[in-house]
């Protein structure tokens, strides 16, 4: 079950419990559900029943609870725990092959899974973002404008206090086409803390790769630390761990096509259930995540949800192929297309960043 189905399902609870009559509620049109939180457990975690409570004129316990018997009686869900105020914590099984799905729905999609069909603009005119002229402001407003694109909104640009320098072109992969000349400040503006004009050529000896990865990872509102760790080639840097992840899933791929067996998604065995749910949970959360960080202009969510992948996908690497004498077997092609699905979410989540996702590393 993915994120979009779980989401679905718990609306789909509420409204049983409304036509029963044990909610006296207005059905909301959406239900947000994320992996669980600090005390939380299972595969997924939900606060409706707090949004719930105070319309319901009930305690959020008690919503959470009412909920969670209509839950538990779904298919595709093993447990409902409720947890603090009134977190429900859901555990999903796989009886209807929901990770087999998700996998062949990222290798069927490729690098534009979690992408989004064309939008109409409602006034029929294209998106326009605003920023000033600082390294970091027009870095993030190029990021933002490839995840709005991945959103379906062709004709974005940018209007800026100044045409980006050829040197944030040429080191910085900045998309000088997108950008207008400057015109009154919008509600679109992107203002992230801004770096130094001094340190502008230390963010440039990093190259392409690092000096993006250095000004789009953190949040708007922290400043951009500007050395040379985003170039250590270490577990201790998050974007090696990104780039690594990604170079191991398509050797893998190599690997397994010279051993003579393709990927094919499937169940995961027994064995492998509790360790791959982490990822399966975060390649299903990724066009949630993409949205986000188009909506809010955000593209550090982006970079920290490839993080989260890659720490997901790295443990379950050495597993993949099998070992000594041991035959390709069903579970080792369904751990390679996993293994894949996860390095091409890693891919195209880099190239909306503007990163490089190499296949060596």
């Amino acid at each position: 079950m993915t994120p979009l189905e779980l989401s679905r399902t718990v609306l789909h609870a509420v409204r049983r419990a409304v036509d029963v009559g044990e909610l006296r509620v207005s059905v909301p049109e959406r239900v947000v559900v994320g992996p669980p939180g600090p005390g939380g457990c299972g595969d997924y975690a939900t606060n409706v029943a707090l949004q719930l409570a105070r319309p319901a004129g009930q305690p959020a316990q008690r919503v959470a609870q009412v909920l969670r018997r209509h839950l538990v009686a779904c298919d595709g869900i093993d447990d409902v725990s409720v947890t603090g105020p009134g977190f429900l914590n859901i555990s999903l099984h796989d009886s209807e092959g929901g990770s087999s799905r998700l996998v062949a729905e990222i290798l069927g999609a490729g690098v534009r899974y979690g992408h989004v069909r064309h939008v109409e603009p409602e006034d029929g005119r294209g998106l326009e973002l605003h920023c000033p002229c600082d390294v970091r402001a027009v870095v993030v407003s190029d990021a933002v404008a490839r995840l709005l694109q991945a959103q379906g909104h062709d004709d974005v640009h940018i209007r800026c206090g100044c045409p980006p320098p050829p040197e944030w072109v040429s080191l910085l992969g900045v998309r000088v086409g997108l950008f207008r000349a400057s015109g009154t400040s919008g509600a679109s503006g992107i203002r992230p803390v801004p770096v130094p004009a001094s340190r502008c050529p230390e963010i440039l000896a990093l190259g392409r790769e690092a000096g993006r990865w250095a000004l789009l990872h953190p949040a708007g509102h922290d400043r951009v630390q500007v050395d040379g760790r985003h170039l250590v080639q270490r577990e201790s840097n998050p974007l090696f761990r990104v780039r690594y992840a990604h170079a191991r899933t398509r050797a893998l791929c190599r690997n397994a096509a010279d051993l003579g067996f393709r990927p094919e998604p499937g169940t995961p065995a027994a064995t492998d259930t509790a360790a791959v749910r982490p990822l399966l949970t975060a390649l299903g959360d990724h066009p949630r995540v993409l949205a986000q960080a188009a909506a809010h202009r955000a593209p550090d969510r982006l970079a920290r949800h490839l993080v989260t992948v890659a720490d997901a996908v790295l443990p379950l690497l050495p597993a993949v192929l099998p070992l000594g004498e041991e035959k390709p077997s069903a579970a080792h092609r369904a751990r390679l297309a996993l293994a894949e699905a996860a390095g091409t979410v890693l891919a195209g989540g880099l190239s909306l960043l503007g990163i490089d996702a190499p296949d060596h590393l």
